[in-house]
């Protein structure tokens, strides 16, 4: 009888059996609006168990060193991971999300990158013969988790005050960037300036597939994922207006043809994805987390009801055609706004991503903001959890990042979010 009884109330709070929902309020107590400024309608929360293969994704940075830090010696590099992989297992992740490489850098040996600095402090140089990156799969492995291998494609630096040609003279004599100046742009900020690979060259596109291709065939990487850096989140200008008169046809503006741009890059990233798949019997997926909104309804009437900076006329990056046309085998939207967001509410964007997913064989995982659970009401990501598993199309979520969890940096919100894991597990 108490085992009947304790399946029952494990079912009622877990959502297999129907419970009344929640109405979610901010911290006056008031109602939350589904789209902020755009739809005042109430937001309704109830408990689901969470799907068998629940993809739980944590995102490590080692860019400049946010989540993982310089190692002089391969046995603090291996120490320190192994307690990363075990806090991540413990705490109910199932995958870790590496960035294995930042700023035309690797985190394994190979002659088509330099060393990352982000590894050991200096570009170039590395732990000997230690190949950090097959340690690291094998290990996760071991734990039963996924490696899913984090590419950032185009960036050379975020910022600098130096010139072009003086900064990649900095740069190790085997950066892709400082052998040929001739594919990198600047884009000039107040703080200086950002320097990036030129999606526009072919050649461009012909080394990124050549790296994942390497990564791919020499490494047993669950998945290959991309961020959402691609052209820069300011505007741009005509720092490419070179490259448009020389590649394109003459049919497209020049927004049109930055689209088509990164469009090009990853079509030809899922067909070298594809091509080790097929060649070597494998099952590697491709997956991109690009910038929670692709478009505003104001802007394309398909679009989600947001006012934000949009993916597609900012960064050039259609992501709704990338899970449209099969592109990607996942994609993890970072949706890094909380409900009560005025312009871009948490609800109605995971919903508008659910909507693209549907029909495809895309896989939608939530990229969630735990950084922000400082700052936000204490039960925020949990509630956000416990949307995401209220709709059928999304299949995951992933968070961004380790530190918000574990060590220094863990905040409030997150700590609720792993005690919320240990008891829905």
């Amino acid at each position: 009888m108490k085992k009947i009884l304790s399946t029952i109330l494990h079912c009622l709070f877990f959502g297999l059996l129907p419970v009344s929902a929640e109405v979610l309020r901010d911290a006056e107590g008031r109602p939350v609006r589904y789209a902020g400024k755009f739809n005042a309608s109430k937001i309704e929360v109830k408990d689901c168990a969470p799907r068998k293969g629940e993809f739980r994704g944590i995102w490590v940075a080692v860019v400049e060193n946010i989540d993982f830090r310089k190692h002089n010696s391969i046995q603090t590099f291996k120490k320190d991971f192994l307690t990363l992989l075990n806090n991540a297992k413990n705490a109910g992740f199932t995958a870790v999300i590496f960035q294995i490489r930042s700023n035309c850098d690797a985190f394994y040996p190979t002659r088509l990158a330099p060393w990352s600095r982000w590894m050991t402090g200096k570009e170039g140089v590395g732990l000997g013969k230690f190949d950090p990156l097959h340690f690291m799969i094998t290990e996760t492995h071991k734990k039963g988790m996924e490696f899913h291998a984090w590419f950032n494609p185009y960036r050379v630096i975020g910022n600098t005050k130096l010139d072009k040609i003086t900064y990649l003279s900095t740069l190790a004599p085997n950066n892709f960037a400082r052998q040929n100046p001739q594919y990198v742009l600047v884009k000039k900020n107040p703080a200086g300036n950002q320097l990036f690979l030129d999606p526009g060259m072919p050649q461009v596109v012909d080394h990124l597939c050549a790296v994942v291709d390497e990564v791919g065939r020499n490494y047993a990487v669950d998945a290959i994922h991309f961020d959402d850096y691609f052209y820069p989140y300011e505007k741009l200008g005509n720092e490419d207006q070179h490259t448009f008169r020389r590649y394109n046809s003459g049919k497209l503006n020049l927004d049109d043809w930055r689209r088509k741009n990164t469009n090009t890059l990853i079509y030809n990233i899922k067909l070298t994805v594809s091509r080790i798949n097929i060649e070597q019997k494998r099952h590697i997926r491709f997956g991109v987390s690009p910038f929670g909104i692709w478009a505003n309804k104001a802007t394309v009437k398909s679009g989600s009801l947001t006012g934000g900076k949009e993916s597609y006329t900012t960064l050039f990056a259609d992501t709704r055609r990338w899970v449209k046309d099969g592109y990607v085998d996942y994609i993890a939207p970072q949706i890094y706004w909380d409900f009560n967001h005025d312009v871009a509410a948490y609800a109605a964007l995971t919903d508008w991503w659910c909507s693209v997913v549907r029909g495809t064989r895309c896989k939608l995982y939530i990229g969630i903001g735990a950084y922000n659970g400082g700052k936000w009401q204490a039960q925020e990501l949990v509630n956000q959890m416990r949307y995401n598993r209220m709709r059928t199309q999304i299949s995951g979520a992933a968070f961004f990042s380790y530190r918000s969890f574990f060590g220094a940096e863990r905040n409030t919100g997150a700590v609720k979010l792993l005690e919320y894991f240990k008891r829905t597990k």
